[in-house]
């Protein structure tokens, strides 16, 4: 498979190329890990180029919707931009909606769009397991923004943060229950709150939304020197949306400058990097007759005290 695919071509912007070889990272055979591995060293030269970009929210905030204007917008100031779109799989059927399309429909027939959704397989907060490296090949194939949705708000949406330059959490206009709806780490975690459907009957409420959390916000800051910001915007009207760009540009430049952009994401590769070793630890013992025998009698050793979880542990990671 990994013949069919031309990192040269993949540099030239091909969409076709860029398909194929994110279905070859997205694979779980393991001779296609070996190749969609070969694929990303050949273009990871490539990479590193785009504005990273994590959108989150509420169920209702509107995320397509404001995505859809957004990269429209970003379009229209000569970028081209790559919308990584993570999809809640079914717990039951293992199956995935898929439906980002169909919701970006103006944005998806866009030559200068590349949306991709992927079944969000149950990882940890939402975010498909091979996003990261989808990330980078849209890097490598000329994208200039990327923006990662995630499925919705939950503690674990750091593993976006994780991945992204700049956080940004939508809301919707309203007080102290919209307040509830956001966990107080996603609250930590955001470089920006932006209230969307600030229009008609909600455009008051949503600036008395806006003056509530810009409060809030100021107790949390989390970079030596970036005050999280509060914006409103109406995706629907296109209103705002290029305030919004504007303040991620304010936030992109002073981090590049001041070295805090460069910093980040080599923390952020040091992660991923110790995260896989667990996973492929993981891998290696399910894979272990010997670990997978011993199993089932220390998990019941453990349950029934005659075991502490540090031995039987211990025992297990011996088979390797």
């Amino acid at each position: 498979m990994t013949s069919s695919i031309s990192v040269a071509a993949l540099r030239t912007g091909d969409r076709r190329s860029l398909a194929k070889a994110i279905t070859l990272v997205e694979s779980k055979l393991d001779k296609h890990r070996e190749q969609a591995q070969a694929v990303l060293e050949q273009a990871l030269p490539h990479t590193g180029n785009s504005v990273r970009i994590g959108i989150t929210g509420v169920p209702g905030v509107g995320k397509s919707t404001f995505i859809e204007a957004f990269g429209l917008y970003l379009i229209e100031q000569g970028k081209r931009v790559a919308v990584l779109a993570v999809d809640p799989s079914s717990p039951i059927a293992g199956g995935s909606i898929l439906g980002d399309k169909t919701r970006m429909e103006e944005l998806s027939r866009r030559e200068e769009a590349f949306i991709r959704p992927s079944p969000s397989e149950g990882a940890l907060g939402g975010v498909a397991h091979k996003t990261r490296e989808t990330l980078l090949l849209c890097e490598a194939a000329g994208y200039d923004v990327i923006l990662v949705e995630t499925v919705g708000v939950g503690q674990s949406e750091y593993q976006v943060a994780a991945m992204v330059d700049f956080f940004m959490v939508l809301m919707l206009p309203g007080g102290g229950d919209e307040l509830q709806g956001i966990k107080k780490g996603i609250m930590e975690l955001a470089d920006a709150l932006v209230i969307n459907k600030a229009d008609g009957e909600s455009a008051q409420l949503a600036q008395k939304t806006r003056q509530h959390y810009t409060s809030a916000m100021n107790l949390l800051r989390h970079t030596s020197f970036w005050t999280p910001r509060v914006m409103t915007c109406s995706a629907l009207q296109g209103d705002n949306i290029a305030a919004v760009w504007g303040m991620i540009l304010d936030f992109y430049f002073e981090a590049v400058d001041n070295g805090t952009l460069s910093g980040q994401r080599s923390r952020q590769n040091r992660d991923w990097m110790h995260q896989l070793i667990g996973e492929m630890l993981q891998m290696r013992l399910a894979a272990n007759k010997e670990a997978q025998a011993l199993l089932p009698k220390l998990e019941d050793d453990v349950a029934n005290h005659r075991i502490t979880p540090f031995a039987a542990a211990h025992q297990v990671l011996s088979c390797l």
